[in-house]
């Protein structure tokens, strides 16, 4: 991915997932892949988020993306997931919580 220095806020200052957010984003991402739903994703550190996007297919828009948004985390909670047409699917203070969206419904993945 290269670096697009329209993304920098002032100074350089960028947001991006810790290293355990990332573990876990990247566990769930492979057990969907494992159930087929999911085959790529992409990964931005903007200046005011981190996004994680998931794809069925590399040219297509993402199905999902989950969110860490700073700013938000003492009002609705730092951490979003997306789907299509901008529709906040769900939203919460920890990730965990956030990521329970993918284990219900139509999402059956067993570790």
């Amino acid at each position: 991915m290269a670096f697009d220095p329209s993304y920098a806020a002032p100074g350089g200052a960028r947001t991006f997932f810790e290293r355990r957010e990332l573990e876990r984003l990247l566990r769930l991402y492979g057990r969907m892949v494992a159930a087929g739903e999911w085959r790529d994703y992409a990964i931005d550190g903007l200046h005011d988020a981190a996004v994680f996007s998931v794809f069925r297919r590399a040219s297509e828009a993402p199905l999902y993306r989950i969110e860490k948004r700073p700013a938000l985390a003492r009002k609705q909670g730092a951490w979003a997931v997306i789907g299509h047409g901008e529709m906040i699917l769900k939203r919460g203070h920890e990730l965990e919580q956030v990521l329970r969206f993918f284990d219900k419904g139509r999402f059956k993945v067993v570790d």
